[in-house]
């Protein structure tokens, strides 16, 4: 499955914002919850840090949810 390419207009994004934005949650405690537990993944490896700044080509992956590429 190819990734989602989700669009941002700034150069960083923090994780919780993304998951937010790429339409995965609505709150940022959905998003806090998710990442907290393990579901969450940066280019490969697990990231439980919901502040976590994302740029252009970093891969988000949500188990159940699919694949999301930060484009630009």
């Amino acid at each position: 499955m190819e990734p989602v390419d989700v669009v941002i207009k700034t150069e960083t994004i923090k994780l919780e914002q993304f998951l937010k934005w790429a339409g995965v949650v609505q709150t940022g405690g959905e998003a806090k919850l998710l990442i907290q537990d393990g579901y969450v993944y940066v280019n490969g490896e697990e990231e439980l840090r919901r502040g976590r700044q994302l740029k252009e080509g970093d891969l988000v992956e949500i188990e159940g949810s699919g694949k999301f590429k930060v484009a630009k």
